[in-house]
């Protein structure tokens, strides 16, 4: 495909506009990457898959960890090639050169992290802190999202010193865990025979128990997607990206499996499969003295983590595709003095307001926001292939060439409805695509009325014949 450049008036004022501010270093990144993985998934998710599988509750977590290492591969080529905010969508974009479908691959990616939240929002019982579901939990949900709001806006610098902090917070909840099971292992008590036990409620066999529960656990290790996200504001991305994105990976995957081992050790599967808390189950049992309510608000630093990240990363989309006008330009405005995308960030804000009050109590957003990015993980991997023969003007990551293709038919399997997926999951997902279709209709005709066409940006725009710093 042939690179067609901006018009030069654009591109004029667009280097007169004011630009992200890079302030993300490796450290920074690298927190960023694992506060995104950790989030709630691991929380809310470890007794239903434990309900699936039985005691080898670690197992499909390592196939979700796979999955995700061999795509996060393409993302890694795809990320130091095109060092720009907009992640997948602009990958789509640069391949394929369909406005339709990148515009559906970006309003996916953005549902993603909205259900992600909302999966979140109805906190209640998770926090174990005596909240009753209804209007007030709503408010205090929305007041939540504005406070993320309001940090998103000051700008990246304090957005990712929130997420520095939070990220520390979550991750000790996950090492008390840990510490607590290899304690009690040490100590004699619970049953290590159960992590290689094959069980489950649903009776479904081994082989398909496992690909049942991995359709959960992949939602665990969804976030390191994010990232790319924010290539603009990360300092010599073509550089730092691979290293850390795979250093990311490989904590919270190694963190999973411990975390899964020691709970399966000290709860059993029926057990740990009921309720919406596993994990203080796992507290109570191997450190009966243990302040659990400490434990509730680790949690709901996790949860607030999970939705400062989200936040960021559909606001940056946001913003990095009205800069290719896949969306309207309006929503690419910086502001000149935090350097912040405030107009993506109001924009995305109401959007989870509206999904906080109207479905924030459906049951199967954790599920389809795995279904979303597994849908896009597999356009992400043939783009891969795709855009080999785009040559740039600066050293780039390269992935094997089959890693692409294993991780385009691992994700496309794991998307498909013979997983033993929740149907009402594809609902979910087939109303917010209805949704996307009508904003896509939308936006084609503010371009028509505007002038604008969507382009595939010139090399110049995407980082020059240099690394980006």
């Amino acid at each position: 495909m042939t690179d067609v450049p901006a018009p030069g008036p654009a591109k004029d004022t667009a280097t007169l506009e004011p630009s992200l501010h890079r302030v993300m270093g490796p450290w920074l990144l690298l927190l960023f990457i694992v506060g995104d993985i950790l989030g709630t998934g691991i929380y809310a998710l470890t007794g239903q898959v434990a309900k699936q599988v039985g005691g080898v509750v670690w197992l499909p977590f390592l196939v979700a960890f796979a999955v995700a290492v061999v795509t996060a591969f393409s993302y890694l080529e795809l990320v130091t090639k095109y060092p720009r905010a907009a992640g997948a969508a602009l990958y789509t974009h640069k391949a394929f050169g369909i406005h339709f479908v990148t515009f559906i691959v970006a309003f996916t990616v953005m549902c993603s992290g909205i259900t992600s939240r909302a999966f979140a929002a109805n906190f209640s019982e998770s926090f174990n802190l005596g909240l009753e579901s209804g209007i007030g939990v709503t408010v205090i949900g929305l007041a939540f999202m504005a406070l993320v709001a309001i940090i998103n806006y000051r700008g990246v610098g304090e957005s990712v010193k929130a997420n520095v902090v939070l990220t520390c917070v979550e991750l000790s909840g996950l090492l008390i865990i840990i510490f607590i099971g290899l304690w009690a292992i040490g100590a004699g008590q619970g049953d290590v025979s159960r992590i290689t036990q094959f069980g489950g409620s649903e009776n479904r066999g081994a082989l398909w128990g496992v690909i049942a529960a991995t359709t959960l656990a992949f939602f665990a290790m969804v976030g390191f997607e994010d990232s790319v996200n924010m290539a603009e504001e990360t300092k010599e991305p073509t550089r730092i990206f691979p290293k850390i994105l795979l250093l990311g990976l490989f904590i919270t995957g190694t963190i999973y499996v411990l975390v899964s081992i020691s709970s399966i050790t000290l709860v059993s599967p029926e057990e740990l499969g009921e309720g919406e808390t596993p994990l203080l189950k796992v507290v109570q049992a191997g450190a009966p003295n243990f302040p659990v309510w400490i434990f509730g608000f680790i949690t709901m630093f996790a949860v607030a983590n999970s939705a400062l990240i989200n936040m960021l990363m559909a606001s940056r989309l946001v913003y990095g595709m009205s800069r290719e006008h896949v969306l309207p330009a309006a929503l690419g405005a910086v502001h000149p003095s935090r350097r912040t995308p405030y107009i993506a960030i109001g924009f995305t804000t109401l959007l989870a307001f509206a999904l906080i009050t109207f479905v924030g109590e459906v049951p199967a957003l954790g599920g389809t926001t795995a279904l979303l990015l597994l849908c896009v993980f597999t356009v992400v991997n043939i783009a891969v292939l795709v855009l080999r023969r785009d040559e740039v003007g600066h050293e780039h990551f390269r992935t094997p060439t089959f890693l692409p293709i294993v991780g385009a038919l691992a994700c496309a399997f794991f998307a498909g409805p013979w997983t033993g997926r929740d149907p009402f999951q594809y609902t979910v997902a087939g109303v917010l695509i209805a949704i996307g279709i009508v904003l896509w209709v939308l936006t084609v005709i503010v371009n028509r009325a505007t002038g604008v066409k969507p382009t595939e940006p010139s090399m110049e725009e995407i980082g020059g014949s240099g690394p980006v710093n």
